[in-house]
């Protein structure tokens, strides 16, 4: 059937580089909305956001690149334990804890943008990581239950601690408030537990279903989860949620920019890696993925360049005086350079297996005698 994909042996761990070239798109969407911010210079005097809105529209891209890394963590996470490694649940643990323990390092590394117990894209994966070993123990129908019960308790969370409608990035470093780091973790920080857990969690039933060779599940999700999160949104633009259910309404916002995100915005943007994976997988035959594609060499040195693009363009730019200090047309140029140099280095540094980066010091740590191939 055309909803199906060949399933492989569970022994066997051939890597689906059509994921690859995901997290290689997910690399380039997140350069590309970090440096568009941190580069540009802003509207100058006497105009506005829409004088530049192709600039405004391409770096809005930019917001499927943390769904995405969520969301194929999970599926990766599931593939791999579809390999019967041995002490998979302690491989995935330390997996967990050390890429927390990298979050932790860009923190201090990044100190313009964070504190020390600032709560980013790898404090989620690597928490939600860490908990292999209690997904691994679940059925698929109670994964997704969990996911959606992570999505409705959202609201509810946000709203006992009184999360502003709009989290500024100060809020999101300030760990002087009650709770501290664990309420930036929670609900507060740029990617908390409440709701991105969500994605990680249908990322697993979603590498689960492609594991076993079921594409349609994974295009019925992403296309649930869009039905969802377009009705909370419809429902709260209508108004047709009562003024008087503060929860409810906190489930309807959807803005531009999702910090803190809403039910319906969360909701919208996991459709996003889940409808994207299933075009891929459904495309892969058609138009096969290389190994030595720029995308999928990117996708494999993503985490190393999410680290160095951060501590590169948010910190180094400051002493040079780029920071926030270039036309969109100098801005433009200094983005799509670093991309294209970032791509022609993950080629050849592919032919040494992408050794003393991030992703080869995470597989040390966890498993050292596991072939780099793993996926």
């Amino acid at each position: 059937p055309a909803a199906t994909l060949p399933a492989p042996p569970p022994s066997s761990s051939p890597r689906l580089l059509g994921l690859d070239a995901l997290r290689g798109l997910a690399v380039f969407l997140m350069i590309e909305q970090h440096l568009g911010v941190w580069l540009w210079r802003g509207p100058r005097p006497g105009e506005t956001l829409i004088d530049h809105l192709p600039l405004v529209v391409f770096n809005a891209l930019g917001g499927g690149a943390a769904p995405l890394f969520v969301t194929l963590a999970g599926i990766g996470s599931a593939l791999f334990l579809r390999t019967g490694r041995p002490h998979a649940d302690r491989v995935m643990l330390v997996r967990g804890v050390v890429l927390m323990a990298m979050g932790a390092a860009l923190n201090l590394l990044t100190p313009s943008w964070f504190s020390w117990g600032s709560w980013f894209v790898l404090h989620m994966m690597g928490a939600a990581m860490a908990l292999t070993f209690v997904w691994r123990r679940m059925s698929t129908p109670a994964l997704l239950s969990a996911a959606l019960a992570v999505l409705l308790a959202t609201a509810a969370i946000q709203q006992a601690l009184h999360t502003p409608a709009v989290l500024t990035n100060a809020r999101m470093r300030n760990v002087h408030l009650p709770g501290g780091p664990f309420r930036l973790a929670l609900a507060e920080g740029q990617f908390p537990i409440f709701p991105w857990l969500a994605f990680y969690l249908a990322g697993v039933a979603a590498g689960r279903w492609l594991g076993a060779g079921r594409l349609r599940p994974v295009l019925a999700l992403g296309l649930a989860c869009l039905g969802f999160g377009a009705a909370l949104a419809v429902a709260g633009r209508l108004g047709l949620v009562p003024h008087d259910l503060a929860i409810l309404r906190r489930m309807t916002w959807v803005r531009l920019g999702f910090y803190p995100a809403s039910t319906a915005m969360a909701a919208l943007l996991m459709s996003i890696p889940l409808l994207l994976t299933a075009a891929v997988m459904r495309l892969r035959h058609r138009w096969p993925t290389s190994p030595r594609d720029p995308a999928v060499t990117l996708g494999r040195a993503s985490l190393t360049l999410l680290m160095l693009h951060v501590v590169m363009f948010r910190e180094w730019t400051r002493p040079l005086g780029l920071w926030r200090a270039n036309s969109v047309p100098v801005a433009l140029s200094i983005l799509l350079g670093f991309v294209a140099l970032s791509a022609w280095a993950s080629r050849r540094w592919q032919r040494v297996g992408y050794r003393y980066g991030a992703e080869w010091l995470l597989r040390r740590l966890s498993s050292p005698r596991a072939p780099s191939s793993t996926t």
